[in-house]
């Protein structure tokens, strides 16, 4: 089957962006190089076709029922333009996705999930709304998506773009009528600095693409460093750091599992595996050698396998060699005494947190 491609693909193509197929789309992976593109979003502005990601609407009389009966976060009387981080997950505690919930009006949400997971998680979603008054509806073909990233993206997104967002607090969004069409507009990101992400059809989102291009104030980026950055700051990718065989208390993210509220999907295993401890989580690693753990090596304690690696790099912004990893519970005590296997030989490292990088969010 042929990958999908986004609105922006034949400018991307144009400026000879390395493609490379991710989540069922050809996408950019880089443009000049990963390394000046993750520096360009933590210093000044950068820009990321995020088109591949998914978007369906839930509406009605039950709305919020049941996106609390399905999301682990609790968007109870949240106040429109609020916006939630979190998960979906199976019955045994297991993650489906994880995505942002936007509260778009009184009985309107809007769920943004990751783009390899669109047709699972529209499928899922579509099978657990039996017995609930919604309305649901899939519109990832119809919204492309930009995110502009960085110290600058405020400035970019109103002095460029001629769009007004100085007023949103993190997290938050709003809509506007722009050539004719809707728009949302949310401070919201995926690279651990300041940023903006912004829907709307795909004629609107090529047109914003060739005013950001023609600006000279900001770098266009790919995933690679997309990937670069979010790790960095411990921010968990789907696949890697959370999947249907790690739950979010595994990952380390139960503050966006609220066990108080009502039943949701997943809530006893979660609650069980919370009170008991999960048998292995989601940790950071530090080696001490230049050596770059990768996603599958093997973590040893004292010779023995005690886990395995699930995203690693030479961290661009600290130098060091660096990776989160799923290891034991026994063995994931922070200052523990780890190796990582990297092909033939072993390389000493410790565990630290998972955030290697502080967060530049605008509070």
């Amino acid at each position: 089957m042929e990958n999908k491609k986004t609105c922006l693909y034949d400018k991307h193509v144009a400026l000879g962006a390395l493609i490379s197929p991710f989540g069922g789309f050809d996408m950019p992976i880089q443009y000049s190089s990963i390394i000046e593109e993750h520096n360009a979003v933590r210093q000044h502005c950068g820009v990321f076709d995020v088109s591949h990601m998914g978007e369906v609407t839930v509406k009605g009389k039950d709305a919020e029922k049941f996106v609390n009966y399905i999301f682990t976060n609790d968007v109870t009387d949240a106040p429109i333009g609020k916006i939630y981080y979190g998960m979906m997950c199976y019955e045994n505690g297991g993650t489906v996705d994880d995505m942002l919930v936007y509260k778009m009006g009184e009985q309107h949400f809007f769920l943004v999930p990751n783009a390899a997971n669109v047709d699972k998680d529209w499928a899922w979603i579509q099978e657990n709304a039996k017995g609930f008054d919604v309305e649901l509806e899939n519109l990832s073909e119809q919204y492309g998506e930009l995110a502009i990233q960085g110290p600058e993206a405020e400035v970019v997104v109103e002095e460029v773009l001629g769009i007004p967002c100085k007023e949103l607090v993190f997290y938050t969004c709003k809509t506007l009528e722009l050539n004719g069409g809707e728009v949302i507009i949310s401070r919201t990101g995926y690279t651990g600095e300041d940023g903006f992400e912004i829907y709307g059809s795909h004629d609107f989102i090529r047109e914003q693409w060739d005013k950001l291009m023609a600006s000279g104030r900001c770098l266009p980026c790919g995933l690679g460093c997309r990937d670069t950055l979010r790790f960095e700051v411990g921010l968990p990718l789907y696949g890697d750091e959370l999947s249907a065989d790690i739950t979010p208390v595994m990952a380390g993210l139960s503050m966006f599992v609220k066990l108080d509220k009502e039943n949701f999907i997943g809530k006893e295993a979660l609650a069980a595996q919370k009170a008991e401890g999960p048998k292995q989580r989601v940790i950071g690693i530090e080696l001490k050698d230049k050596a770059i753990p990768r996603h599958g090596y093997a973590v040893l304690f004292e010779g023995e396998k005690v886990g395995e690696v699930t995203t690693g790099y030479n961290s661009i912004s600290t130098g060091k060699s660096v990776c989160m990893a799923l290891v034991d519970t026994a063995h994931a005590k922070l200052g523990t005494e780890v190796a990582v296997q990297i092909r033939k030989k072993v390389f000493p490292g410790v565990i630290v947190k998972k955030k290697f990088y502080d967060k530049h969010y605008k509070k």
